[in-house]
């Protein structure tokens, strides 16, 4: 009975962070050439951050009763539940788009291989940094919705690895989509053809691609050309599907056994206390 009202509490509070950050909608900030793109996502992490109660380690009085240790609890496995609904929407555009996929060519598979990068160049960091099995969440892939389907189907959602994938997200989220959303604009300046870049724009990510494509179209030389605009996003969207395709795959048979092998290696080496908090799996 109990924890069916800290469920209520918590759908109830997620229901009006939704609807709030909806209200607010699509809000674009142009600072000279670049086009600063902001989304309701983003505004539902900040403030589902700011209503947390152990913000800062003190406790946010008003919203102790609504929001606490129980509700947090819960909704890790709500995000569970979520991504395998997210998984199967996934499978099932494989069919319907085989076709487009086949068509796109070996440039948008010859992109996947740059999965492999992100453990070769961030796991090395993250266990420099200190972490320890977090960092096979976190540094395996670049930690989007599949990352976070894969990894908490694997580990659990409240496993190390799951907080590594988790915390990688939201800084993705918060950070990333901003970061996106600049270098959209500003990568029009490196000479490289507009269809690349729309090609670049589609990491696996919804939200960041449709920042750094959006901020992209927006450039003066792209956006008086209505063919060039509708190819780039077409481009991108492309991409992204193909990256959260084939980037699942990836991420299953060849990244996250990478992963896990490469910190076997280098966290007896690198690790702060040359230990490993438990047997690499």
């Amino acid at each position: 009975m109990e924890n069916n009202k800290n469920l209520i509490k918590l759908m109830i509070t997620a229901f009006a962070i939704v609807i709030g950050c909806e209200l607010i909608g699509e809000f674009t900030i142009n600072i000279g050439p670049v086009a600063l793109v902001l989304f309701p996502m983003l505004y539902a992490v900040i403030i589902g951050i700011i209503i947390t109660p152990d913000l800062l380690g003190k406790k946010i009085k008003a919203l102790k009763e609504i929001i606490g240790e129980k509700e947090i609890n819960i909704a890790g496995d709500i995000v569970g539940i979520a991504l395998v609904l997210l998984g199967i929407k996934y499978g099932s555009t494989v069919g319907p788009n085989l076709a487009k996929i086949i068509q796109a060519g070996p440039a948008f598979l010859a992109q996947e291989f740059g999965h492999i990068l992100a453990p070769i160049v961030a796991l090395p960091l993250a266990l420099l940094f200190g972490f320890k099995r977090e960092a096979i969440g976190s540094c395996s892939s670049i930690s989007r919705e599949t990352s976070l389907g894969v990894i908490s189907e694997k580990y659990g959602i409240n496993s190390p690895e799951g907080s590594g994938v988790l915390g990688t997200y939201l800084m993705g989220t918060v950070i990333g989509t901003i970061y996106f959303s600049i270098l959209g604009s500003v990568s029009i300046y490196t000479g490289l053809h507009p269809y690349a870049l729309g090609m670049a724009t589609g990491v696996g990510s919804g939200s960041m691609m449709t920042a750094a494509s959006a901020a992209l179209t927006k450039v003066p030389e792209i956006a008086s050309d209505p063919v060039m605009v509708d190819t780039i996003l077409s481009y991108g969207a492309t991409s992204n599907m193909m990256s959260s395709l084939t980037g699942l795959i990836f991420l299953v048979f060849i990244t996250l056994p990478f992963t896990n092998k490469l910190y076997a290696v280098l966290e007896p080496k690198l690790g702060r206390n040359k230990t490993s908090n438990r047997k690499s799996a």
